[in-house]
């Protein structure tokens, strides 16, 4: 999400569901059911840096959220997914013991030549299993981290990443000599036209490189990663059953978010960002948008649209995507698609699907 980010809501529904708390199950993973007690998202805060890579507990749902498209040395494609979700019980229930009402869930991927690999992982904050700090950032669950090298760039000028499953693990070292990119207007991200609309911003310049392990076997890789951060306390609409969503590393160095919210009458909501090369940005609106599936496959029983094609014609944009691995299927708690693309036509390159809402 950017609509994207299912994951807080998730993990609030599983300790909420424990607690005879669970809200009613409006939208994509209740995503869409209200939140009156939380912070609302409107237009006109001012993001800073590198505050805003901390936790925002007054807000009930956020994402630290990183994909990369990677290669190894033997010119074989590989990606990666590394995903901490904060989800609060309570506004402002941040309290250091077992009386936290924030719930922390982790995700973590790895695709490759020998198919689809994840983990998912749960904690309850307030005992320092889970957590994030702003300076330097820190995000970590149990010994999945992802935390700052460096001051330059908000921050984010040098990370260094790592995560593990039962059978794959990576350690990843991540550079970008370019600052975060705001979504939206200046970071506010509507989401509908009802209104809902969360905190976004982007770190997509990044360069990867590192190790990765699948079965014993140790592979060297570098490419590019895309981070993601969001915050929010109703992003979705209660008639919004999922999201598609895009990143895409252009070969011409620009890069490119898409997502379109579905609506159950077909009328989805679509927004976008183009950011050139050199750093800039420009919102797209969802008349800019075109997003038609192109392939269908059979993933876990369900019917998913696997490769796409997308126009952007304001930038001359006319693509065809198709997946790395079509079942790159995240079975978690509440199930998901996301996995690695490539794309040719008007402009080629690499990036990363996200689908949600199937059945």
């Amino acid at each position: 999400m950017n609509a994207r980010r299912l994951g807080l809501v998730m993990a609030a529904w599983l300790l909420a569901a424990c607690e005879g708390e669970a809200p009613p199950p409006q939208g994509f993973a209740g995503l869409g059911s209200t939140a009156e007690a939380f912070a609302r998202v409107e237009p006109g805060r001012v993001l800073t840096f590198p505050a805003d890579h901390a936790a925002h507990p007054d807000y009930r749902i956020e994402w630290w959220y990183l994909t990369a498209n990677l290669k190894d040395r033997q010119g074989r494609d590989w990606g990666l997914q590394w995903t901490l979700f904060r989800s609060a019980l309570q506004p402002g229930a941040n309290a250091a013991d077992w009386s936290n009402r924030q719930l922390w869930m982790g995700h973590a991927a790895l695709t490759g030549p020998h198919g689809h690999r994840f983990a998912e992982t749960f904690a309850r904050g307030g005992v320092g299993q889970a957590g994030v700090a702003s300076a330097p950032l820190q995000a970590w669950i149990d010994d999945w981290r992802l935390r700052s090298l460096s001051p330059q760039q908000g921050g984010l000028g040098a990370l260094q990443l790592q995560a593990r499953g039962r059978d794959f693990a990576y350690r990843l070292h991540l550079t970008s000599d370019q600052g975060p990119v705001l979504h939206g207007e200046g970071g506010y991200s509507q989401k509908s036209g009802q209104g809902q609309a969360s905190y976004y911003y982007s770190q997509p310049f990044l360069r990867i490189r590192g190790e990765v392990e699948l079965d014993g076997q140790r592979h060297q890789v570098s490419g590019q990663a895309w981070l993601d951060r969001e915050w929010s306390s109703q992003p979705l609409a209660p008639d919004q059953l999922g999201w598609d969503w895009f990143s895409l590393h252009l070969d011409s160095g620009d890069k490119l978010m898409l997502f379109q919210l579905r609506h159950a009458d077909g009328q989805h909501y679509r927004a976008g960002t183009w950011i050139g090369a050199d750093g800039s940005s420009q919102a797209l609106a969802g008349t800019d948008i075109q997003m038609t599936p192109r392939h269908h496959s059979r993933v876990a029983g369900r019917r998913l649209p696997t490769a796409w094609t997308l126009r952007v014609p304001v930038k001359g944009l006319a693509i065809d995507s198709v997946p790395l691995h079509e079942q790159a299927w995240m079975a978690t708690r509440f199930p998901y698609w996301e996995g690695p693309i490539r794309f040719g036509g008007s402009h080629a390159g690499v990036g990363y699907l996200e689908m949600t809402g199937y059945r």
